[in-house]
């Protein structure tokens, strides 16, 4: 594959480009092999020409964020990874609203809003993803979604190469899903919908669901946080902890004795020891419930 008309786009917007990148350090597993090529996407404009160029040269691409819902092949992948992170990542509050980029942190909003004395966020406090990953898959905790707060977005529509704005009532919120899910449509930013408060009250919120991450949840290891998605009626840890599975490893991947809903990266985990470990728990779990557990974390090969 030919990437100087990549290279040509990264260097009009003054866009980091990387050639044969490893991807391990871009994914909060700290597992993945090297892309041939990963832009820093740094505006709409890069993103949007990126994209077209693609498209246009047969040139597989993959968008990702702080990569903290990801697991990544060892052996790479072929074609141009796009980041949208921290250099893609303002954050604008008018009144009862907050309005950033895509590539904006979670927690970097959750503050805003605190700041600004703003409620609604503070169940997402901690979550270590960017807003765009967020709505993308209508990320959750402690009784709080996306859904809950979010007015509209804006995308690039890489069918029709046009920038489009969505409101809540279309996205199609449910439970870890969004319209976005399956197609190639790319969030470039959020318009958060939050309600006045105080901030005493919401800074205190904050640091009581910040505390229970840290009690309840293998922080301390590089994972993709909750491994399944809760079952309707039950939740996966549970299940997992009556088949016994707690402290199961595969390699350097194991079901943490922590949060049996985590699997975390003790310190040289594969991809296939990860793989195979997801596997050993969903078929145990099924043969011994009848409950097939299904993956929250998005696997990339």
């Amino acid at each position: 594959m030919d990437f100087t008309v990549l290279n040509s786009i990264a260097e009009k917007y003054g866009s980091e480009i990387i050639f044969d990148c490893n991807l391990a350090q871009f994914t909060s597993f700290k597992i993945g092999g090297n892309s041939d090529v990963l832009i820093k996407i740094n505006c709409e404009a890069s993103l949007a020409e990126t994209v077209k160029a693609c498209k246009t040269h047969d040139i597989p691409y993959y968008v990702i964020g702080k990569g903290s819902n990801l697991l990544i092949n060892d052996r790479g992948l072929r074609g141009a990874v796009l980041v949208i992170s921290s250099d893609f990542s303002e954050i604008t509050v008018n009144g009862d609203m907050i309005i950033c980029d895509a590539g904006a942190a979670l927690t970097k909003v959750c503050l805003a809003a605190r700041d600004n004395s703003l409620t609604g966020l503070e169940f997402a406090y901690g979550i270590p993803g960017t807003v765009g990953g967020a709505l993308y898959m209508n990320a959750g905790a402690y009784d709080g979604e996306m859904r809950d707060v979010i007015r509209s977005a804006r995308f690039f529509d890489s069918y029709s190469g046009s920038i489009k704005e969505i409101f809540t009532d279309e996205m199609d919120l449910s439970y870890r899903h969004s319209v976005f899910m399956g197609g190639e449509n790319v969030i470039l930013d959020l318009c958060f919908k939050l309600k006045h408060g105080d901030k005493d009250d919401i800074s205190s919120k904050m640091e009581k669901i910040l505390k229970k991450r840290r009690d309840k949840q293998p922080l301390e290891y590089p994972s993709a946080g909750s491994t399944f998605k809760r079952p309707n009626g039950d939740f996966a840890s549970r299940l997992i902890d009556e088949c016994g599975l707690k402290g199961r490893e595969e390699g350097g991947a194991q079901v943490s004795r922590k949060h049996s809903g985590f699997i975390i990266n003790t310190g040289n985990a594969s991809f296939d020891d990860v793989i195979s470990l997801i596997n050993i728990v969903k078929d145990e779990v099924y043969n011994k419930t009848g409950i097939m557990l299904e993956c929250e974390v998005k696997i990339i090969c």
